[in-house]
């Protein structure tokens, strides 16, 4: 099965760290010939009584090291989150376009690197941090209390998805991966679809083609105007988001389980901070929509 749905894992695999992170079965990573010349018999027997080296000590990654790295990065976005809420409100708008383009192409850039580059994954967490801080001021200006909303339904997507997959109930199988492309495929057209017809005022809603409300849905789920469009793309969006969540927790635990380097846990940092930022974001989007065809 491939490493990754998420998009930062596509050009990527874990690969097994066997170049230099061999030992001959000793705690020091020593190789020891018994009846060497000069060997002590004491040492020999002391050496082989140790446990062998485990991965912090052999440089492979581990979940902690993921772990780590991944509450760095969450801790860098919501640094950059802070400057357009408290310290420059009355920028969040532009700040929020800065860190949209910018987080935009440095995602790219570090998806598609042979190699992770801490430096780079923080600059990106940085300039995320300004979008989700600028669109969650703009959203919680006109809707309050959205930006609570979006922090604990993102928790509990995250919580519930990660239970499942340790429970074994949810896999990212053949099958199941086919479907999520296609799907993503297709959310991803629809989006550049409705980008463009709001650049060029064709909508007129908030959110494009998602504030329409779907025909012959009035008065349906207590929505007097119609169920809104954006509900059911919403939830589809969200899917994919929690579906992503499964592949970077089967990716993580394939590097571990293959002994990748430690510096790509890093990248399994990356694309956790890539998904939860994508889930997030459609979970402030969903609720926005909702509350705003109340």
């Amino acid at each position: 099965m491939a490493l990754g749905g998420n998009p930062v894992f596509n050009s990527k695999t874990f690969r097994s760290a066997t170049r230099g992170n061999r030992a001959s079965g000793t705690g020091t990573g020593t190789a020891i010939h018994p009846g060497g010349a000069g060997a002590d018999q004491q040492q020999l027997e002391y050496l082989y009584n140790q446990p062998s080296a485990g991965p912090a000590e052999t440089g492979r990654m581990t979940f902690d090291d993921v772990i780590v790295k991944t509450l760095l990065c969450i801790g860098v976005v919501l640094v950059g989150a802070a400057v357009p809420a408290f310290l420059l409100p009355g920028l969040a708008l532009p700040l929020m376009v800065v860190g949209a383009l910018g987080g935009f192409v440095l995602g790219l850039v570090n998806a598609f690197k042979r190699e992770p580059s801490p430096a780079l994954i923080l600059a990106y967490a940085a300039l995320e941090g300004l979008f989700v801080g600028g669109i969650t001021m703009v959203l919680e200006a006109r809707f309050p209390g959205i930006a609570l909303q979006a922090v604990l339904g993102t928790l509990v997507v995250f919580g519930v998805t990660l239970a499942l997959f340790k429970s074994g109930k949810v896999r990212a199988t053949p099958k199941a991966m086919k479907f999520f492309m296609i799907a993503l495929i297709s959310y991803a057209a629809f989006s550049l679809l409705n980008l463009g017809l709001m650049l060029f005022g064709v909508t007129e809603g908030m959110f494009g083609l998602r504030s329409n409300a779907i025909p012959g849905t009035q008065g349906m789920l207590g929505f007097d105007g119609g169920i809104p469009f954006g509900l059911v793309i919403g939830l589809l969006a969200i899917g994919l988001a929690a579906f992503s969540l499964i592949i970077d927790f089967t990716s993580i635990s394939a590097g571990v389980r293959n002994g990748a380097p430690q510096r790509y846990s890093w990248t399994a940092a990356f694309g956790l901070t890539v998904t939860l930022i994508w889930l997030y974001v459609e979970i402030l989007r969903l609720i926005a929509i909702v509350r705003g065809s109340e």
